[in-house]
């Protein structure tokens, strides 16, 4: 019979990297020693180490609540060794984290949450916990943590899209802003590194522009003064912002009737947006002012590249 759990996969990016500069020896007694780590805090939260996966370690919560105040606490305590770790040593961490049924066969764990904790942690950037919606269930905003909804994304070996959140655990500002004092974290300088390349692009009635990651932020509205204008009546003035947080490209809407997302082969699984926001990623559409639902909808194509 199954058992109900919530699965946590962490992951050390970088750590092959730490091989080749510095040895066998060395880069694994590290990863060893971060890993020991990893584990013994989830044990301080109530879970259960399944197992450690090289520089990664997999474990499960009995209750929700637990499983986040881990996280959480795991990428505070990590990024502050980071910070302090000589650069060739230096593996931001990444996690996944989903709630769900799993079967127990000698002592190891099976099942849907385990495979999506899984891509969760393979899909995020470094400093960042991707979790699913059930997860999150009945939990709470606090102490600096707040929940981001990604929207709905497709995990290998689902059938359907899962709904995803990403949760901010940054302590010292908020989730809308990011400043470092000091001495650089390594992943927020790739993240700065990888913006050069990455841009999106909006097409709307035979307009098509594109936005490079130091653009944005920029204004989607009816009005001529936002940089990608939609002259319809049901959208608002200003209707909705592209920002770049973080690595990635949000969609923040600001409008009087809200902003439907429909991404990519996720038909039925829409997004409604209303004072809200919501991080693009792949190709989709974003109707305006009325759901997708509405033939005549503005509906405006984009793709983050």
């Amino acid at each position: 019979m199954g058992v109900q759990t919530t699965v946590v996969f962490t992951d050390l990016h970088g750590s092959t990297a730490v091989f080749e500069a510095l040895g066998n020896a060395r880069a694994a007694e590290t990863v060893t020693q971060i890993t020991t780590w990893i584990a013994f805090q989830c044990e301080r939260f109530g879970g259960q180490v399944v197992k450690t996966l090289g520089d990664g370690v997999l474990a499960m919560f009995n209750d929700k609540h637990s499983a986040v105040g881990a996280v959480v606490s795991l990428q505070r305590g990590h990024s502050k060794w980071v910070a302090r770790a000589e650069v060739d040593l230096r593996m931001p961490m990444r996690i996944g984290i989903a709630s769900g049924e799993v079967e127990m066969v000698a002592g190891d764990c099976y099942g849907d949450p385990v495979n999506v904790a899984s891509r969760l942690c393979d899909l995020c950037e470094p400093n960042q916990i991707w979790a699913n919606a059930a997860a999150l269930e009945n939990e709470t905003e606090s102490n600096g943590v707040t929940f981001r909804l990604l929207g709905p994304i497709s995990i290998r070996g689902r059938a359907e899209p899962c709904n995803v959140y990403q949760i901010e655990w940054r302590e010292e500002v908020a989730s809308d802003f990011l400043t470092m004092q000091g001495e650089l974290d390594p992943g927020a300088v790739a993240t700065a590194g990888d913006a050069l390349g990455r841009e999106v692009e909006l097409s709307w009635l035979g307009q098509t522009k594109r936005f490079r990651a130091f653009d944005l932020p920029i204004n989607i509205g009816r009005v001529q003064d936002n940089q990608f204008v939609v002259d319809d009546r049901r959208v608002s003035r200003t209707h909705a912002r592209l920002e770049w947080r973080n690595g990635s490209v949000i969609f923040v809407d600001v409008s009087s009737f809200g902003s439907w997302i429909r991404f990519n082969g996720n038909v039925g699984s829409d997004v409604l947006l209303r004072r809200e926001e919501c991080v693009l990623h792949g190709k989709g559409e974003l109707a305006l002012g009325a759901s997708f639902a509405d033939a005549s909808v503005p509906t405006v194509s984009f793709s983050v590249h």
